[in-house]
């Protein structure tokens, strides 16, 4: 067995974690999750070429995109689990093959001999040590010998698997799109094409950005037409007297169902991390149960949950190992997964979270009402494109200077400082727009208003970067100029797969200059980050003073 992982921001010794994950991963658990992803790309060879003839498998397209989702940093530690799934790879690739080779056969009139690579016929061993010792050499070191087409290869099933995290997402809410489902296949067949150069492996990333940025959008549309337009609303970040649930991750379903689950039975629900936008979805916000977000970014949990009379719900990423103080008082959901740690299955779309509830009851609660802070949400495209003459007129009469998208992952990392320093700094004649777990370095902060807009604007969940990207394209056409040559900055913390899709979004609209922290990505050579700096001159973070003057500097020259 022989682990090296380094999808993540945090890897260790900023090369690759090579004898347990810094995320809480074993040996184990790591190379099972390339055995998973090797099957896919087994499944996306015979996809691909099916998608070819026109035949498409509505039951393949979700395993894929569950099984991509699955090995994203911080889902799923449960090695039976994930066994399982590679176990099913083998089903699946088999019925694709099957409906594949019966249209070749009926398109071509002759029978399909042409030789495939390994992955088309590889089989998972039956005996589990057998299949870790597969796994071993199944890694994403050996997808290329060179490691510059290693490096994009790597770049795009990162990203290939962020856009799967979304596209899962909306699927639950009912949107799907055809055009993102052919992608999987594409990209996961390019992992075992080795005839593939540079230009194509780039061309491939840059396809994968403006198919995420599609994603992001058919998600909104889930969202929005589920619970409604984000409309700006004041949080409590704290807790109240009584039983209490927390509610994290991303899945806004689940939270409904939960709320619905609740009303009426004295049972305070809270939200955790990056469930804090849910507030300002009408739809959601309209519940008296609903009373308040607890605690702050995903790495700080077994901190914040350390013996709190309260269970927890983990709906997707990022869970860290449960503290023995409140394993039994966690549950999770959907594709996330711990071992020992109870589970909620769906039946046909539904989910009874009633020993959730029960457990709740059970502890009791908070015996009294702490609240800490306050925070504003609910800064989505449509609320502020609503006021969008007042923010236009402001800028034109230079009471606002420019915008600053400071947002993304947070982490543990030492370094992440910078984002809570620059934030402070940023001049009060400018905005910030903010997204993501990384908001909490500074979203309980005092930022003012500029007229009445605030400076402070948070536009939801990661995801929401289609929120930012909608407002950034707005104010281009507003003053007839392309995004690069607005007063905005872009500012971004990373730390796991879905930052790595935003980013291959924004660099494949053209966007330039974007600053990359708190480190660059492991998995970029010095070849490919030289490519990025040419074409798009985005750049490591700084001080944030240095930044912030070199910004502020670029500003004026502009103008």
């Amino acid at each position: 067995m022989s682990m090296f992982c380094r999808q993540c921001e945090q890897t260790a010794k900023g090369t690759g974690c090579t004898v347990m994950g810094v995320c809480g991963k074993d040996d184990q658990v790591a190379v099972l999750q390339d055995a998973l992803t090797y099957g896919l790309v087994g499944i996306g060879i015979y996809g691909k070429m099916a998608r070819d003839l026109g035949i498409k498998d509505q039951e393949t397209d979700r395993f894929v995109m569950e099984g991509l989702f699955t090995t994203v940093t911080n889902v799923n530690f449960d090695t039976r689990r994930i066994r399982a799934l590679i176990d099913t790879t083998s089903v699946v690739k088999g019925k694709i093959k099957k409906l594949f080779l019966e249209a070749y056969k009926q398109k071509k009139g002759k029978d399909f001999n042409e030789v495939l690579p390994d992955a088309a016929s590889w089989t998972p061993a039956a005996d589990l040590n057998k299949l870790i010792e597969q796994a071993g050499s199944l890694g994403v070191r050996s997808y290329a010998e060179n490691e510059d087409l290693r490096s994009l290869k790597e770049l795009l099933l990162y990203g290939l698997r962020g856009v799967a995290a979304y596209a899962d997402h909306a699927a639950i809410l009912g949107q799907e799109s055809d055009e993102i489902n052919a992608f999987f296949y594409k990209a996961l067949s390019a992992m075992a094409d080795n005839s593939l150069g540079a230009d194509e492996l780039v061309a491939l990333n840059m396809e994968l950005g403006q198919v995420n940025l599609k994603c992001m959008e058919i998600l909104d549309k889930g969202n929005t037409e589920h619970f409604g337009h984000p409309v700006p609303t004041k949080v409590s970040v704290g807790y109240k007297k009584g039983s209490a649930i927390i509610i994290s991750g991303h899945d806004l379903l689940d939270l409904k169902q939960l709320l619905d689950q609740t009303r009426g039975k004295d049972i305070n629900i809270y939200t955790h991390g990056e469930m804090l936008p849910a507030h300002g979805y009408p739809e959601l916000k309209k519940y008296p149960n609903l009373v308040g977000h607890f605690g702050t970014a995903w790495q700080n949990q077994q901190k914040e949950f350390d013996n709190i009379p309260a269970v927890v719900l983990m709906t997707t990423n990022c869970i860290q190992k449960p503290r023995d103080s409140y394993k039994a008082n966690i549950f999770t959901t959907g594709l996330v997964a711990w071992p020992g740690v109870g589970h909620v299955e769906a039946l046909d779309g539904k989910k009874s979270f009633a020993k959730v509830i029960n457990r709740a009851l059970e502890l009791g609660g908070f015996k009294e009402d702490n609240q800490q802070a306050e925070t504003m949400v609910g800064f989505a495209h449509n609320a502020i494109l609503s006021v969008a003459d007042k923010v236009i007129d402001a800028v034109k009469q230079k009471k606002i200077r420019g915008f600053f998208l400071i947002g993304g992952c947070d982490g543990a990392k030492p370094g992440r400082n910078y984002y809570t320093e620059l934030a402070e700094q940023v001049p009060n004649d400018c905005v910030i727009l903010t997204l993501a777990c990384g908001k909490f370095r500074f979203n309980t902060l005092e930022f003012g208003d500029i007229d009445g807009i605030p400076r402070l604007l948070d536009c939801g969940q990661c995801n929401d970067a289609y929120s930012a990207i909608k407002i950034a394209g707005a104010l281009a056409a507003a003053f007839e100029c392309g995004v690069n040559d607005l007063p905005l900055s872009i500012i971004l913390s990373w730390y796991e797969q879905k930052a790595v899709c935003i980013l291959l979004t924004l660099l494949s609209l053209g966007i330039k200059n974007i600053k990359l922290g708190p480190s660059l990505p492991a998995f970029v050579t010095s070849n490919i980050l030289n490519v990025l700096v040419e074409k798009f001159n985005i750049a490591p973070i700084t001080t944030a003073t240095q930044d912030l003057n070199k910004i502020l500097g670029e500003w004026a020259v502009k103008k």
